[in-house]
C-alpha cells in the first residue's frame, strides 16, 4: 500500500495539556508564538544552510520577511491549542537558539509503512552560533527527555538528517 500524501495524526488524551514551558539542564523550551516573532526571524535568516544541512527537507527556500513569518507562527499557534503539532522556540537564558518540532507523521516527510509504527516526529535546528557551542547535540537530549516525560508519545522518529550521538 502506498501512504504518500497521508498524514498520521498526533493522538493525545483528551484532557491532555500540551507544556507551554519545557525546562532541561540550562535550555527553556516555549510554545512558539508571535511574541517570537523578532527572535525567530533572525534565528532563521542566519541559519538557511545550517537548517537545510542539520534538519533536512526545502525549508527555509530563502531569507524570511517579519509578514511571511508572522503568518507561520499564528499557523503554529493555532496547531498547538488544536493539538495537530507543537513547535517551541528555545532558549539558553536570554539567548534564542533554534526551534524543535513535534509533527504529525507525514508532515515533514512521506509517510511509509515503517513510519507508521511512530507516534510523532521530532525535528529541530539551532543558529549558527548555538552550534558551535554544542547546543544542537544537547537540544538532541532535551528533546529525547521531554518527548518521553512531557507528551503522551512512546514511539518517537527523529526526522533530522543529522543525528548526534546519544
Amino acid at each position: 500500500m502506498t501512504y504518500a500524501g497521508l498524514v498520521k495524526r498526533l493522538r493525545t488524551p483528551p484532557d491532555w495539556s500540551a507544556p507551554t514551558v519545557l525546562n532541561y539542564e540550562g535550555i527553556r523550551a516555549e510554545a512558539i508564538s508571535r511574541d517570537h516573532l523578532e527572535d525567530d526571524v533572525r534565528g532563521i535568516n542566519s541559519s538557511i544552510e545550517l537548517i537545510r544541512r542539520t534538519r533536512g527537507g526545502k525549508w527555509p527556500t530563502g531569507p524570511v520577511t517579519e509578514d511571511f513569518n508572522y503568518v507561520d507562527l499564528v499557523w503554529h499557534e493555532c496547531e498547538f491549542r488544536d493539538h495537530e503539532s507543537f513547535t517551541y522556540a528555545v532558549y539558553a537564558g536570554d539567548q534564542y537558539l533554534g526551534c524543535c518540532y513535534l509533527y504529525p507523521l507525514g508532515r515533514r516527510k512521506p509517510l511509509t509503512e515503517e513510519l507508521l509504527e511512530y507516534d510523532v516526529d521530532v525535528s529541530w535546528w539551532v543558529t549558527p552560533d548555538a552550534y558551535a557551542k554544542g547546543q544542537y547535540a544537547k537540544l538532541y537530549a532535551a528533546l529525547r527527555h521531554w518527548a518521553v516525560t512531557e507528551f503522551p508519545f512512546s514511539m518517537v522518529h527523529y526526522s533530522n538528517v543529522e543525528i548526534p550521538h546519544a
